[in-house]
């Protein structure tokens, strides 16, 4: 008998304590698993360094910081990500003109279309 396929694990990068809750919340019904979660770039990059995960939800922008540092770290790992943004896809750097962004507010149907064309469920 083989072991159960293991869900995908997401890590949430944001700053509003509502959405990562809200985010905490919906993951799991979708099949995923919340690897953890962080709410500034330092925290990001040090909580990545030993993180074991799929894909990353990521918010432009971090009390005022861009987050493309961590967005970086991700590609450089080969981790798929998607950036999440009030403010829509004008102002990304060039280097992720092929990033899915998401608008704020997002749907339920928005984030799980998202997720499963970057990170399919087991």
């Amino acid at each position: 008998m083989s072991p159960p396929e293991r869900s995908p694990r997401v890590f949430i990068v944001e700053d509003e304590s509502l959405l990562v809750m809200l985010l905490e919340d919906l993951l799991p019904t979708l099949g995923y698993d919340v690897a953890g979660s962080a709410g500034s770039v330092d925290q990001a990059l040090t909580d990545l360094a030993d993180a074991q995960i799929d894909v990353a939800v990521i918010d432009i922008n971090l009390a005022g910081t861009p987050s493309f540092p961590v967005a970086d770290a991700l590609h450089a790992r080969g981790v798929p990500f998607l950036f999440t943004t009030g403010y829509g896809p004008q102002g990304l750097p060039e280097r992720f003109a092929d990033a899915q962004v998401l608008a704020k507010p997002y749907r339920r149907q928005d984030i799980e279309s998202a997720l499963t064309r970057m990170c399919p469920r087991a």
